[in-house]
């Protein structure tokens, strides 16, 4: 159903560290280096257990800014109608220390390959929920769809 390959829209980087005697430092995001239309509203970090898996699911206005401060597998499907990725898989397993835009209508889901806790920093440009917490959340979830077409390893 779905090829193997890179999706457009993707975008990844490595988180640079900055080090002294006192420690370090990582600039998560910087507006000069973002794509013009993208502008993160809020940010959130989440913990996932070894083994875990969150996702899959996808926005369908919302753009994900994730940074990976653990080793995880992530996993995309590109969905959107207009994409010349269309019907693309992407899996990237090097995640650690790395930043990765997803565009809304590509579904995603990152699993904690490690054996400790992974922390996951995220800065969307939407808000959760919408302002005041309230609107409908921008998600359609496929974590308990036994049919499923977006199978993690």
């Amino acid at each position: 159903m779905f090829t193997d390959g890179d999706i457009e829209g993707i975008i990844a980087k490595d988180l640079v560290y900055f080090n002294d005697k006192r420690g370090w430092l990582v600039e998560l995001f910087r507006q000069d280096e973002l794509p013009g239309e993208l502008a993160p509203v809020m940010s959130y970090i989440s913990m996932t257990r070894p083994g875990v898996a969150r996702g899959p699911h996808e926005h369908v206005h919302q753009t994900d800014y994730f940074c990976f401060l653990g080793a995880f597998t992530l996993y995309l499907w590109d969905t959107r109608a207009n994409s010349p990725t269309r019907m693309y898989r992407m899996c990237v397993t090097d995640t650690k220390d790395r930043i990765f835009i997803v565009p809304p209508g590509v579904v995603h889901a990152y699993k904690n390959t490690s054996g400790s806790d992974g922390l996951v920093i995220n800065l969307p440009d939407r808000l959760y929920a919408g302002p005041g917490k309230t609107e409908k959340v921008d998600e359609i979830r496929y974590e308990d769809d036994p049919d499923t077409p977006y199978i993690i390893d």
